[in-house]
């Protein structure tokens, strides 16, 4: 085919669509997919069982779809699924899932994933998520749709992050973080909400308003943080406070950032 160049190695077994883009010295497994108008750029590698969705793109020297790094992965079948219209750049690494953990590893749509950061094992993120230089995000994390995470940040495994959340550069998460919240410092503190995420995705003024109020609810009431969240959820009117409110009061294995 014309758009793969003679130097790439695309392994027998591999689906490439037609209008697929694979440069010079690319390297393709058997067990991949690539959906329409996937672009590699040079020297990718994609291998395992991975799909990486119509429209990505992958810049030089990523290693898409490797093996865990995880000592307990005994070579069992997982795989990496990457969604549409995606940015990877250079030196991003994304592995495949573990037996343990669900045995995938999922990428949602429209997100950038910039220079030399890593996505771990069985790690679930959502759309038009942004992972900044360096970045990485540990095993088992879950990390919603429209989260900025800033470069050199680290997010420890089995965290969740909520939807429109910001972690600041060089920040250490270790617990979870609420939608909207804004993390920052060494061991990360919870110092507000992600009001400017809010106003340039256009959320009413009446809705930041309530959001504003419920963190100082959450922060400053009486009772546990599940118990301020509980009376939220019941005096409040919001459509995006009821998301926090829910994120909350969902199962996790971990305890969450709370406002200083």
């Amino acid at each position: 085919m014309s758009n793969i160049h003679p130097s790439a190695v695309i392994e027998e077994g591999a689906q490439v669509d037609a209008s697929a883009r694979i440069g010079p010295f690319c390297v393709v497994g058997p067990q991949v997919v690539l959906g329409p108008e996937v672009e590699l750029k040079s020297h990718v590698v994609v291998t395992g069982q991975t799909e990486v969705g119509a429209g990505t793109v992958i810049f030089p020297f990523a290693v898409i779809g490797e093996i865990p790094q995880d000592l307990k992965f005994k070579g069992e079948a997982s795989r990496l699924i990457i969604g549409q219209r995606n940015r990877i750049r250079e030196h991003v690494t994304m592995n495949c899932g573990t037996e343990g953990g669900g045995g995938v590893t999922l990428i949602g749509d429209d997100g950038l994933f910039m220079a030399g950061c890593h996505i771990a094992h069985d790690a679930i993120l959502g759309d038009r998520v942004i992972v900044v230089n360096s970045a990485a995000v540990a095993g088992h994390c879950i990390i919603e749709d429209d989260v900025i995470i800033g470069g050199l940040a680290g997010i420890h495994q089995w965290v969740r992050i909520g939807k429109g959340a910001i972690i600041g550069a060089v920040t250490m998460v270790a617990n979870d973080v609420i939608p909207y919240g804004l993390v920052q410092a060494a061991r990360g503190d919870l110092d507000g909400l992600n009001l400017v995420g809010l106003k340039r995705r256009g959320v009413a003024r009446s809705d930041i308003t309530a959001l504003r109020a419920a963190f100082q609810m959450l922060a400053q009431g009486e009772g546990t943080f599940q118990d301020r969240a509980q009376r939220l959820g019941e005096e409040t009117s919001s459509d995006y406070v009821h998301e926090i409110v829910d994120f909350i009061l969902a199962d996790t294995g971990r305890h969450f950032l709370t406002p200083k």
